[in-house]
This record gives structure tokens, sequence and C-alpha cells, in this order.
């Protein structure tokens, strides 16, 4: 028998939490439904090992969702989609910041949300499939499990920081463009405002140090990933 993919979902509208379950089950899904944040962490710590996806709700009644995230973030790097009201950008930013993989504002319809799933479990997929080390100057990405060393000492990355920079490993010396990162690392359903990408790198050169100029800004472009420079 397939196993099916496994999402546990934090919603706290009854009726919304309902008809999201149900849309996915009928579409093959197995779903987990938590009406709180409580009921979500305890469901969480119960099947952990075995979570394919977490939607999250961003607004809960007892706990905030971004604290959940958080509370996730130390101990799996299961993707997450978060769902909310919350439509600022300072809002979705903090989304990402704390280690989102995806941002949907409600509301939203559902085919749409479950192409996000699909599509994030894509990449989720490609990037486990694949155990070989990718070694750029003095950064290491084990693609296996998803850990970035740089001299040789591990560094912390959210998932979405990860993704990124894995993108910029293999196209060593491509110029990529914001639309481009946008539509290979959050995928081409997704309409988050150019300025995430700009974020992420941020995030990255503060995190490489001394290797910051391994991103190379292109003037009215995007990026690049340029460990020895061209004189």
């Amino acid at each position: 028998m397939v196993r099916k993919t496994m999402i546990l979902l934090v919603e706290d509208d009854d009726k919304l939490r309902n008809t999201i379950a149900d849309y996915l089950q009928m579409n093959g899904f197995r779903v987990i439904a938590c009406p709180d944040g409580s009921t979500a962490l305890s469901e969480f710590s119960r099947y952990a090992e075995s979570l394919d996806i977490i939607l999250l709700d961003g607004m809960l009644p007892d706990i905030d969702g971004f604290d959940i995230l958080k509370k996730i973030r130390k101990l799996s790097d299961v993707p997450v989609i978060i769902l909310s009201a919350r439509e600022s950008e300072r809002d979705q930013l903090s989304g990402f910041h704390l280690g989102a993989d995806n941002y949907i504002t409600k509301p939203f319809l559902l085919s749409v949300l479950k192409e996000h799933i699909n599509a994030l479990l894509a990449r989720s997929s490609r990037f486990f499939e694949k155990d070989t080390d990718i070694i750029k100057g003095s950064v290491r990405l084990n693609t296996k499990e998803r850990k970035v060393y740089l001299d040789n000492v591990p560094l912390s990355t959210t998932p979405r920081e990860y993704d990124v920079l894995l993108l910029f490993a293999q196209n060593e010396r491509i110029v990529l463009s914001r639309n481009t990162i946008l539509d290979r690392v959050w995928g081409n359903s997704y309409f988050g405002d150019l300025r995430t990408v700009d974020t992420i790198v941020k995030q990255l050169r503060k995190k490489l140090d001394r290797h910051s100029d391994y991103i190379v800004s292109v003037y009215g472009v995007g990026y690049k990933f340029e460990v020895e420079h061209e004189e």
C-alpha cells in the first residue's frame, strides 16, 4: 500500500478547518486537524517523524502561530505553510524569517492551496533525494541532511535560507534574477514581494560573515554566487 502524504492542519475556525481537511482527504492526503496551538504541539510531538507538511494558522486563540513555528523549527525541518489573515509585508517577512516555507493569505482557493502543497512537496523530495555534498569555497552543503557548513563549522540556516543557498551553489557564476529565485525556490504559484529575496540574501550574507562576498549583487537584475571573483 502506498503511504499517504501526512499533513498537520492547524486552524481554529471550525468551518474552515473541516472544509480544508475534507478537501485534502478527498485528494488523497492524510490530515491531522487541530483547533488550537496546544493540540497542534501535542500532535506534532506524536507524529513528528511521519509528517510531510504543516499548514499553520498564523492567528490562534491560545498560542500565536509564529510562536508555534519557532518551537517546530527548533526540532524539525518539516515544510510549513502559514495560512493567515495578516496580509502585511511585515507579517509575511516575519514568517519567512522564522522558517516558514510559504505564506498564503486568507481567503484562498482550496485548489490553489493544493497546488502550493504539491509544489512544496515536490521540491522537498528533490532536495532529500541526493546524498552528495556540494562544496563551494569555504561553504559545504550536505544535501542529504540539508545542513550547511562554513569552514567545516555547522551553520544554522532556516529552510528557506538553505534552499536559496543551494540554488546559488548549484548555479555558480550564473546571474539569477529575483523572479527566477522566487520561481525556483518558492514556486511559480507564489505571488510574494521581490523584496523577500533581498531579505533572505541579507540574512545569508550575515551568516556567511567574512565570506559574504560569495553572493554578488548584479545591479538591476538579481544575484550570482561566485567563490573566486573575476578581475
